[in-house]
């Protein structure tokens, strides 16, 4: 990229020092050093623009725009108004040099305002996103209930989604409200989701970013992120199915982490050795139950004695069942030493 910027540069003032010679050829201008370097001062200044502002964003460029023009719509409905027609002919100096100044006026405040809400600019022009090494990615808005959960952490070290999180101010205040709650378990909870944002916001390869937005204070949190979504075209991290449900129906992409974690989860099959936590007795005498990561109910033959314990079994037949699936195993060393 650097090397075609290069080339389009040397090409740049390569077209002005052409201007400079044509010019000098058809008006015939006796001083062609003067030209050359008006024409080299001309193309070296454009250049050097182009240097100083190289860090200047596409949505910066973009807000700058609508701003400029905001400002120069208002200037304009201000000086065209009939306030001026009066002194217009009597003063025409003073009400130009008055009409001339609201104009700058409005299109400087113009444009800082839209610089400085250049983060929400995607609200008027949608196509404008983050930064453009990030132009061809999803922005991903993070619920609270994703927060709290805490694996979006290990999900964004682990470099799986290391683009675009956006966390809505409206968000942010509902972790505070959860974490100051007096309810000892939802205030753990709200502190976990602030531990998770505060190792979020460190990560050196995430652009993580809190978006000041208000919405409307009588709206629930749910109808904003779904919303707000579908306006950026942004995706939305949950571990809500109701909200990822709502989002749905509203045309908006969404991430479960509950499902992501289900489909990491390996399959099992006969004659494969698992680990599991025996935690109850089985129906049969011999037999205690345990439980999968999943869900699934691992019946262990021989396994009574060990109920408390975590212990690598072998699955010997898989049934299905309403609620899931339900494995059968044995546990080899108690299975031959009873049978000794």
């Amino acid at each position: 990229m650097q090397k075609t910027i290069t080339i389009l540069r040397v090409f740049f003032f390569g077209l002005c020092m052409l201007g400079s010679w044509m010019y000098l050829f058809i008006a015939g201008d006796e001083s062609p050093l003067r030209v050359f370097t008006i024409g080299a001062c001309f193309g070296g200044l454009v250049i050097l623009i182009d240097v100083y502002i190289k860090g200047f964003s596409l949505s910066g460029f973009s807000a700058l725009t609508f701003g400029l023009a905001i400002g120069g719509l208002f200037s304009y409905m201000i000086a065209s108004s009939p306030l001026f027609e009066p002194l217009a002919e009597e003063y025409p100096e003073g009400v130009y040099m008055v009409r001339l100044a609201v104009t700058v006026v409005m299109m400087y405040l113009g444009a800082v305002i839209a610089l400085r809400g250049r983060d929400e600019f995607y609200l008027v022009i949608p196509y404008v996103r983050f930064d453009p090494k990030y132009a061809d990615q999803p922005i991903t808005l993070i619920d609270t209930s994703a927060l709290i959960d805490g694996r979006v952490e290990a999900i964004c070290r682990a470099r799986w989604l290391t683009y675009g999180l956006v966390i809505p101010s409206f968000v942010l205040q509902e972790l505070h409200r959860v974490a100051d709650s007096g309810d000892p378990r939802r205030r753990e909870r709200g502190r976990k989701g602030l531990k998770v944002l505060n190792e979020l916001k460190v990560m050196p390869n995430l652009d993580l970013r809190i978006h000041e937005v208000d919405l409307g204070a009588g709206e629930r949190v749910d109808e904003k992120l779904v919303f707000l979504a579908k306006n950026m075209r942004a995706r939305l991290l949950t571990t809500d199915y109701n909200l990822a449900q709502m989002a749905q129906f509203r045309g908006v992409d969404w991430l479960n982490l509950n499902e992501l974690s289900q489909a990491l989860l390996p399959d099992v099959d006969i004659g494969q050795s698992i680990r599991v936590e025996l935690i109850r007795e089985g129906k049969d005498n011999h037999q205690a139950v345990g439980y999968l990561r999943d869900g699934s109910m691992v019946v262990v033959n021989h396994g009574r004695k060990l109920i408390g314990s975590t212990v690598e079994v072998e699955i010997t037949s898989i049934v299905p069942s309403s609620a899931g699936k339900v494995i059968f195993a044995e546990h080899l060393e108690s299975s031959r030493i009873e049978e000794d």
